[in-house]
C-alpha cells in the first residue's frame, strides 16, 4: 500500500462528530416523549446531572455523543418534528432546573440523607441531596457494623495506575468531641517529652497527616460521600514523571510592581492569616469528573476547564490572575481561577477583562461544605490557641491544614487520599482569595507593590484603611516594613 492508499483508508474510516440539535432542542425533545432526566441518564450510562448540562449547552463527546445523538434523532422522528422545537409538557420533578435557573439550588419534593452529614436535607445540588448551610448539618449515629452505610455517589474503582489503598477501620466518633481529639494530640506529646515544647512540636508536625484524617474522619461521621473513595481521574491530572508536574495550572504568582507612585517610600509587608485552612471553603467535585466541550458553564458543577485566558492590560498595578504564565494559547485552569476571571469580566469590576473562553472541561457536581465541619474545627482550635498564646497547639493546626492541603495528590505522605484536583482547587482559591485582597487594597486608593504565593502581599500607604490588623483569619498581620532604595519611585 503506498503512502497515498493508507492517506485515503485514513480518511474513508474518519468521521465527523454526530450533529447535535441546539441546546434549547433537546431538554423539549425528551420532555416532550415524557422521560425524565433520569430515565435517560439510566439508559446512556451517565449521571441526571450530565444530561442536564447536555441540555443547558455543554457537548459529550466520542461514543457518549454518537448513543446521545441517536437519542436527539430518534426523538425528532417519533415526534415527526425534525426541525422545529418541541411544544414543552407540564415538567417533572427531575427536571427543575433549566437554563434560566441554572444557578439556582433545586428543592426535593421529600427530604433524603444529606450526603455530607446524612441528616434530611431537603434541598439538591446537581442530583446529590445536601444542606444548603453548613449549620444545617448534624451528625448521624453510624450504621452498625454489620449493616455498610451506603455512599452517594458510590465512590469509583480506580485505574490499575493509582490503585486503592487498603480499606482503613474507622472508629465512629461523636461530633461534639472532635476538638478534644487535637488537645488530646497535644497533651500526649508534652507528657511524652517532660514538657519539652520544641521536642513535643516537632513530633506533632510529623504526625500532622495521620492526624488530620483522622480528624476529618470524626468530623463527618454518618456522611453518606466516601472522602477516600478515588474515582478516575483525566490524564491531565496526572504527572508525566517522578518529579514532574500534571497539566494543571495554579495560577500562583510572583509579581512585583515596577515604579511605586510618586513620594511612596515605606511599604509594608502583610501576611495572610490562614490561607489554606480558609480555601478550603471552596467549590469541590463531589463525584468522577465528567468531560464535555463547549463554551459553557455551570455554577452547580465545579472542576478544571481548559481556557483562552484573556488580555490582560492592568499588570503595572495588579498582578495577572493567571500568576506569571508566559505561554500562549489556551491552558487548564481550575473552578477558582475560571471563576474569578468570570468575575472580573463583569460591570462591578469594570470590566477588567473579557471573558475567558472555555473549550472543553472535566467536571462534576459540586459543594463548598465538603471539609467545612474539618475546616470550623481546626479554625475554633486555632483562634482558641492564640487566645490562651499555646504555640505547640497553634503550629499543631497550621501542620494539619497546609500539610493535609499539599499531600492530597500525588504524595507518598497520604496515601489515603488520592485527589490531585481538589489539591489544585484548594491552592488555586488561596490565590483567588489573595488576589481579591490585593484588588481590595487597590480600590481603596493604595498602591499593589508585590503578591507572593497565596499568603504575602506588600501595600504602599496606610493599609489599615483596607484591612484589619490581628491573627484571626480574616485578618493580617505585619511580617515587614521597608524602605524602597532610591531610583524606584
Amino acid at each position: 500500500m503506498t503512502d497515498f492508499d493508507a492517506i485515503d483508508a485514513l480518511l474513508a474510516a474518519a468521521r465527523q462528530p454526530a450533529a447535535l440539535p441546539p441546546a434549547e432542542q433537546r431538554r423539549a425533545l425528551r420532555q416532550a416523549l415524557n422521560l425524565s432526566r433520569t430515565q435517560l441518564a439510566q439508559a446512556l450510562g451517565v449521571s441526571p446531572s450530565t444530561i442536564g448540562g447536555w441540555e443547558q449547552g455543554r457537548d459529550p463527546s466520542g461514543e457518549i455523543r454518537e448513543k446521545y445523538a441517536y437519542f436527539l434523532t430518534g426523538a425528532q422522528k417519533r415526534l415527526h418534528t425534525p426541525t422545529e422545537t418541541p411544544p414543552h409538557p407540564t415538567t417533572d420533578p427531575t427536571d427543575r432546573h433549566s437554563t434560566t435557573a441554572a444557578d439556582e439550588d433545586e428543592p426535593l419534593p421529600t427530604p433524603q440523607p444529606c450526603v455530607l452529614c446524612g441528616a434530611p436535607a431537603t434541598d439538591q445540588v446537581e442530583g446529590y441531596p445536601q444542606h444548603l448551610h453548613p449549620a444545617d448539618c448534624t451528625p448521624q449515629a453510624p450504621n452498625p457494623p454489620d449493616t455498610p452505610h451506603p455512599e452517594a455517589p458510590a465512590p469509583a474503582t480506580p485505574p490499575p495506575r493509582h490503585p486503592q489503598p487498603p480499606a482503613r477501620h474507622r472508629t465512629p466518633q461523636n461530633q461534639g468531641r472532635t476538638p478534644e481529639l487535637i488537645t488530646q494530640a497535644v497533651h500526649e506529646a508534652l507528657d511524652t517529652h517532660a514538657g519539652d515544647l520544641g521536642a513535643a512540636t516537632a513530633e506533632l508536625q510529623r504526625r500532622a497527616i495521620p492526624d488530620a484524617m483522622a480528624l476529618l474522619d470524626a468530623c463527618r461521621t454518618g456522611a453518606r460521600y466516601d472522602i477516600v473513595g478515588h474515582p478516575p481521574l483525566p490524564d491531565i491530572l496526572r504527572k508525566k514523571s517522578a518529579h514532574g508536574a500534571d497539566e494543571v495550572w495554579e495560577a500562583r504568582p510572583h509579581w512585583a510592581r515596577h515604579d511605586a507612585p510618586p513620594g511612596t517610600t515605606e511599604i509594608t509587608a502583610l501576611d495572610i492569616n490562614g490561607a489554606y485552612l480558609s480555601a478550603l471553603k471552596t467549590h469541590l467535585p463531589l463525584g468522577a469528573l465528567e468531560h464535555s466541550t463547549g463554551n459553557v458553564h455551570s455554577r452547580r458543577r465545579s472542576g478544571i476547564h481548559l481556557i483562552t485566558p484573556p488580555d490582560w492590560d492592568h499588570h503595572p498595578h495588579l498582578p495577572n490572575p493567571l500568576g506569571n504564565r508566559e505561554e500562549p494559547g489556551p491552558v487548564w485552569v481550575t473552578e477558582p481561577t475560571l471563576r474569578l476571571l468570570q468575575r472580573l469580566a463583569t460591570e462591578p469590576y469594570g470590566p477588567l477583562c473579557d471573558p475567558p473562553v472555555i473549550h472543553e472541561s472535566w467536571t462534576s457536581g459540586s459543594t463548598e461544605q465538603l471539609f467545612e465541619k474539618f475546616r470550623q474545627t481546626l479554625r475554633d482550635a486555632r483562634e482558641k490557641a492564640i487566645t490562651e498564646e499555646d504555640e505547640v497547639t497553634l503550629e499543631y493546626v497550621k501542620s494539619m491544614y497546609s500539610k493535609f492541603v499539599s499531600t492530597m495528590g500525588e504524595s507518598n505522605y497520604n496515601r489515603e487520599l488520592y485527589r490531585p484536583d481538589w489539591m489544585h482547587i484548594i491552592r488555586s482559591q488561596a490565590f483567588v482569595n489573595l488576589w481579591l485582597k490585593a484588588h481590595k487594597a487597590h480600590t481603596a486608593g493604595l498602591a499593589v507593590m508585590r503578591v507572593m504565593g497565596t499568603d504575602e502581599l506588600h501595600i504602599a500607604g496606610d493599609w489599615r484603611q483596607a484591612f484589619t490588623e490581628g491573627r484571626d483569619v480574616t485578618q493580617v498581620k505585619v511580617k515587614d516594613v521597608y524602605t524602597l532604595p532610591a531610583g524606584r519611585h
